[in-house]
């Protein structure tokens, strides 16, 4: 049609005839157009339209995952659910151990992972008779939730849901060194309450830097009579032991189909392939790992991990997990002691067929692969396992103690804070001091709780090393009050990852986890960086990425550090590095406390109120933005403490005031915190 008025256009206006002729030639075009177009619509259409019929491909279909946890529970006949949000297992574990303790109830309990199921369903909880969701819900990090509770957490945040045939109760794990201490639990509780559930029980709050274990038991041996009494049951008296797993042994297996430490998919070490995180980490080769420090007992060290062709991206800030391995020497104290071939092929497979957990670690595999590298055997074990134990004890006085550490009873809870927490006993240590108790090596493997990654922060910038990770961590060794040296799991046995190209002793199984702690998102902003001993590890990133900011031409704010050790001949962390870029003018103040050089300990706060001039030009005109990394429970909040000090005396504000100042630098992320007790 466009080409027929533009051959109207240039006609000449006076020829009538050529005009009849053009008029005539453009009805049959537009004739023949409209005609094609109804016939290519018409077989397009059809095609269209036969789609449905052809045979449906069901082979390339994504799976359909049942998410509904009511209709399990009714399948199973259980009523009470327990979810549980954990970033190191702990919070699971005592998901398990509710779920478990059910049963001397007339209840069933199951343990859920909130991943796993459509939450939105908690409004049908009531169609299962005598029914009660129980939350145990880790914080992590800054007051956020675990990864596998995000997605719960999210939709809470949303929902306008009737929950009003709901009941629940809370169980936080948090830990008081901590700014916004058990936050995840306290949400869960109050949200819940507002979108119409019934709490059965008030929220229970764990702190980790006391003793967690003993938070959990007082609220639990109340939640239970709280539980009874709003259902009209009674506790049946069994009290006897449960096992979850059925041992099986396999005498003819094919090797290529046992598990050697893989934390997901069979042979992943063998066949890399991305995406990489916590089920499918990457084996990174060590390229390099030297001491940093020059002197004193401890042992500090840098790693660098090469990730080329991984596909793994992090930014400056962001966490590195590491898979690490218990040390093979305990492993084999522990075959020794129980009698066990270690090299036994087993597996341990779950008695309810309808749970979503088939086993308690990859099956199947060896007994010698799983307290290698799927099970704790180096932190002190909970008051359950001893309770399990106990009935393998044969003298009648170590059955006792054993039984008494896992009661409710003072005395009880005394003598297990004494002899076990404080004493640092782990499993091979309980078994050398009690004769007597030798348990079978697969129900003790059943109790055991999984080896959890280790985080660290990532001490390098993406923009300088794209194809590395760089760690800075202290080697843990201490001897406890039995006269036992005890060794830190991760921290020793990177120290032995030796660069090797064309051995495997040098890899190390790891993932990148994202974090909140970032640099401005302007370069001109001014960033302030408090970081004694391996606090230096962001910095170090922070620092190498200002640089390279600087020589792409971006105007590079002041960058100032405030970092601490013990002595400046021995542990003063990256000096050479430090003194580089503070030469180079990257680094605009370098500001260092040597808290063991002088009669009077400095530490980097001291250092802070020596220049609290400067420190409030920075933050009240300069807008600079603040990070402290290190030590929560003394470090982190004596500096935050500093911070009230300067802002009440340069701001003209009250205690009250100065500390709502910070406090808002927190919520606009000015004031930001990467810490660890």
């Amino acid at each position: 049609m466009g080409d027929a008025s533009m051959e109207l256009n240039i006609s000449p206006p006076d020829n009538s005839a050529q005009q009849d002729s053009a008029f005539s030639m453009m009805d049959l075009f537009l004739i023949s157009l409209i005609t094609g177009l109804f016939t290519y619509w018409f077989f397009f259409r059809k095609k269209k339209e036969e789609v449905p019929d052809l045979p449906k491909m069901q082979s390339v279909a994504a799976p359909v995952r049942d998410s509904s946890f009511i209709e399990k529970m009714k399948k199973t006949g259980r009523n009470i659910v327990v979810f549980y949000g954990s970033q190191t297992g702990t919070a699971e574990e005592f998901a398990n151990r509710l779920s478990k303790d059910a049963h001397r109830y007339g209840l069933r309990g199951m343990a859920a992972d909130p991943e796993e199921y459509d939450l939105s369903d908690l409004s049908r909880l009531s169609e299962i008779d005598k029914s009660l969701a129980v939350f145990c819900m880790a914080t992590y990090g800054e007051g956020d939730p675990t990864d596998n509770a995000q997605d719960f957490y999210d939709w809470l945040q949303e929902a306008d849901t009737d929950l009003s045939g709901l009941r629940f109760a809370v169980f936080g794990l948090g830990n008081k060194t901590y700014e916004h201490f058990n936050a995840m639990g306290k949400y869960v509780d109050k949200r819940l309450e507002e979108l119409g559930a019934q709490r059965i029980f008030e929220l229970g709050l764990g702190d980790d830097d006391g003793n967690l274990e003993e938070d959990f038991i007082t609220w639990r041996e109340q939640f239970w009579p709280a539980v009874c009494e709003h259902f009209g049951v009674e506790a049946t008296g069994e009290e006897s032991s449960i096992r979850q797993y059925e041992l099986v042994l396999h005498t003819d297996v094919n090797m290529n189909k046992v598990y050697t430490g893989e934390m997901g998919r069979l042979k992943s070490y063998e066949n890399q392939k991305p995406p990489f995180d916590a089920k499918n980490p990457f084996l990174a080769q060590v390229r390099e790992n030297r001491k940093l420090n020059e002197g004193g007992e401890r042992h500090l060290m840098h790693l660098e991990l090469d990730i080329s062709n991984s596909k793994i991206r992090y930014e400056s800030g962001d966490h590195v997990a590491v898979y690490p391995a218990n040390d093979s020497s305990l492993v084999n104290q522990i075959g020794e002691i129980l009698g066990t071939d270690l090299d036994t092929i087993m597996s341990l497979n779950n008695l309810d067929e309808e749970s979503n957990k088939k086993h308690p670690f990859p099956c199947p595999t060896s007994y010698r692969t799983a307290l290698t590298y799927y099970l704790d055997i180096t932190n002190p074990p909970r008051t359950n396992v001893l309770y399990e134990l106990a009935q393998y004890a044969t003298d009648a006085g170590e059955q006792e103690r054993l039984r008494k550490m896992a009661s409710s009873a003072a005395e009880g809870k005394a003598l297990y804070l004494t002899w076990v927490v404080e004493a640092r006993r782990n499993i091979l240590a309980i078994l050398q001091d009690m004769p007597s108790l030798r348990p079978p090596i697969d129900h003790l493997c059943e109790l055991l709780p999984r080896l959890q990654a280790r985080y660290y922060s990532i001490a390098s910038s993406s923009k300088v090393h794209p194809n590395a990770i760089h760690i800075c961590a202290v080697t843990v060794e201490y001897e406890t009050k039995t006269g036992r040296l005890n060794k830190g799991v991760a921290t020793n046995w990177l120290k032995n990852k030796v660069p090797d190209e064309n051995g495997s002793n040098s890899r190390v199984p790891m993932y990148v986890r994202k974090s909140q702690f970032r640099l401005p998102f302007k370069p001109s902003t001014p960033v302030i960086m408090i970081g004694p001993g391996t606090g230096i590890a962001p910095f170090i990133g922070f620092i190498q990425e200002r640089a390279w900011l600087k020589q792409q031409g971006k105007e590079v704010g002041e960058t100032v550090l405030y970092y601490g050790c013990r002595r400046e001949r021995e542990d003063y962390l990256y000096r050479e590095e430090l003194a580089r870029f503070h030469q180079e003018g990257v680094l605009t103040q370098l500001n260092v406390a040597f808290s063991r050089d002088q009669a009077e300990k400095v530490y980097v706060q001291h250092l802070l109120k020596k220049n609290k001039e400067n420190i409030w030009k920075l933050v009240n005109e300069g807008n600079a933005h603040i990070y402290v990394c290190g030590d929560a429970r003394n470090m982190a909040r004596d500096v935050q403490n500093t911070f009230y000090e300067i802002v009440a005396e340069f701001g003209n504000m009250s205690q009250p005031q100065a500390v709502d100042y910070v406090k808002k630098l927190m919520t606009k992320g000015r004031y930001s915190l990467d810490v660890w007790s």
